[in-house]
């Protein structure tokens, strides 16, 4: 019956809660105008917490001014590259506003990163200006020759903090790590030092919906980073998107846990960008670790919190989540991996919140599908449904063209105002990705008859076991049902008779054991028998991408190495 159901039908649109429209009635405002529109309406309001600092909307509005005009005295100008390499500071969120504010292209990047994959993103992006941390600034200092980068800039995790913290930090900092001295160089310049010097005049820059905002770079998961190309029209529909899709949460009213890193696209758009569209307030988590998530949530109160699952799953299986009370989350918004079903119930049940679980890429700015909030079915497992004014349909893993019937794996494409324009400087790629203004996910997925999409698998990681098709993350799936197990990831390693065979690698939950047998005959019941994984590997700990992605593919690389030796 349901093979006769056509994508373009948008089935989906039965399931939206009531109030969230098919179409978007967009408007065409940048996102500096939306810090702008919330600092008038909303001056007094807090736009920023920073372990109990406050900043009003006011306050924000005059330091991205004032930036601003740093930059344009810095000779930075309309279509020009500046580098962010912050974790969830204040000058972050205030350096960004102002790239964007006098026609630059901003840059953000991940503090994590190695020298040799930031030399590649500053020069790839042609950054001429670098804003950073005291922590990374004789390091920056010593990559500058390498790339076109002029001037540096340092803020500290102490440039603003409340008092007594910021009386005891210059003395406790530097001891505990939070702080370093910056070698003297040539064109480096303080944060405050540049705030205080500048006035918040800068000049009037003429901005087009369709100018570029962002070069925002792809986790390399699969390779080298890719920069992908991202408009203002790109990120200002995003965000409104969001807000209609979250029509249950008010303008103004709200609070936002901004733990996921604002340097990814994810917390980018779901936490800082969406705050200051809604004039909500915004709490920074700088190091979104168990402890300090959930301190931040009994302290300042979120009402909203969009995490991944490593978040959820770290706070549910820390000893003070007992005593501590985090029931002021209305709502949680999940992406990046799978969410294990007992973790959403869990979570939930501790506090009183829905969790909605949802899809997207750095290619898309990044949301494209979610659960419903309130009044629409929500469907664990599922990624949910097609956003406002976007279309998605699974087609043939081996064409590209042709559509499956529902039910029926097959590659997701989605077609929406939040895809990128493409990849920089990388025309192969980007007419990979996108074909006829559709986005070539990557992702194996199939759609029900309601119109709810489910992830299956990265087309990358499929294994194939004795000619079967095996997708890992079915296999994942069986062992966070065990209760032992904190974390699980299947891959395929080489076997002379099947082509491959299936290797999972455990981390249990703390104090506790277990053999590989145990682990093995717990799915005998519930996977087929080319399915059960042949080895079993206990760790301490999985390789994760900056925002808590499992990485399968260094868990593969990894293997294959030992093999070889």
């Amino acid at each position: 019956m349901g093979n006769t159901i056509k994508y373009q039908d948008k089935i989906w649109l039965k399931s939206y809660e009531k109030g969230v429209p098919e179409f978007v009635d967009y408007e065409e405002v940048c996102l500096p105008d939306f810090l702008d529109r919330s600092a008038n309406d909303f001056p007094g309001k807090e736009a920023l917490i920073f372990q109990g600092y406050r900043l009003s909307y006011k306050g924000l509005k005059e330091m991205v001014d004032r930036f601003a005009t740093c930059l344009t005295s810095f000779g930075v100008g309309k279509g020009d590259a500046v580098a962010i390499l912050l974790p969830n500071l204040i000058p972050c969120v205030a350096a960004y506003f102002a790239i964007l504010k006098v026609g630059g292209i901003a840059v953000m990047n991940n503090p994590l990163y190695s020298d040799a994959e930031l030399e590649h993103q500053f020069n790839d992006s042609g950054s001429r200006v670098l804003i950073t941390l005291d922590l990374l600034g004789n390091r920056m200092i010593d990559l500058r020759p390498k790339t076109k980068i002029k001037e540096i800039i340092y803020t500290s995790i102490g440039d603003y903090l409340p008092f007594p913290k910021n009386v005891l930090f210059p003395l406790v900092g530097k001891k505990k790590g939070l702080a370093a001295d910056v070698k003297p160089a040539t064109d480096v310049y303080t944060w405050k030092e540049c705030i205080a010097k500048y006035a918040p005049n800068p000049p009037s820059v003429k901005i087009n919906f369709e100018d570029v905002a962002m070069y925002q770079y792809t986790g390399g998961t699969t390779g080298v980073s890719k920069g992908a190309v991202l408009t203002h029209a790109n990120l200002s529909k995003q965000v409104q998107q969001i807000a209609v899709w979250l029509n249950a949460f008010k303008r103004g009213k709200e609070r936002i846990l901004g733990a996921l890193p604002f340097f990814h696209v994810f917390g980018l758009s779901t936490a800082m960008n969406l705050s200051v569209h809604r004039a909500w307030t915004n709490i920074l988590v700088p190091k979104p670790q168990p402890e300090p998530l959930l301190e931040a949530i009994e302290k300042f109160k979120p009402s909203f919190a969009p995490l991944v699952p490593t978040m959820y799953i770290g706070m549910l299986n820390h000893p003070k989540i007992k005593k501590t009370n985090i029931s002021s989350i209305a709502g949680c918004f999940s992406g990046s991996a799978p969410l294990p079903l007992e973790v959403i119930s869990d979570f939930e049940k501790i506090t009183g919140s829905t969790i909605i679980e949802g899809f997207g890429m750095t290619e898309t700015s990044p949301v494209t599908h979610a659960n419903p909030f309130a009044g629409g079915p929500r469907k664990p497992g599922s990624i949910g449904l097609p956003f406002s004014d976007t279309l998605s349909k699974i087609v043939d893993l081996e064409d590209g063209v042709t559509e499956m019937p529902v039910g029926e794996a097959g590659e997701l494409i989605v077609k929406g105002p939040q895809v990128m324009i493409g990849y920089k400087d990388m025309s192969d790629e980007t007419a990979n990705a996108l074909r006829n203004g559709w986005m070539y996910t990557g992702d194996i997925a199939t759609m029900d008859e309601n119109g709810y999409f489910y992830i299956v698998d990265r087309k990358k990681d499929l294994i194939i076991s004795g000619g079967y098709n095996v997708y890992p993350r079915e296999i994942d799936e069986v062992f966070y049902k065990h209760p032992k197990v904190q974390e699980a990831c299947a891959i395929g390693i080489p076997d002379s008779k099947r082509g491959e065979n299936i290797k999972i690698f455990i981390v249990l939950k703390e104090g506790e054991s277990a053999t590989k047998e145990e682990m093995i005959a717990f799915c005998k019941d519930k996977l087929a028998t080319y399915k059960l994984p042949t080895e079993v590997e206990f760790r301490e700990e999985l390789p994760k991408s900056n925002i808590g992605k499992i990485l399968r593919k260094d868990l593969r690389k990894d293997e294959l190495a030992k093999r070889k030796k």
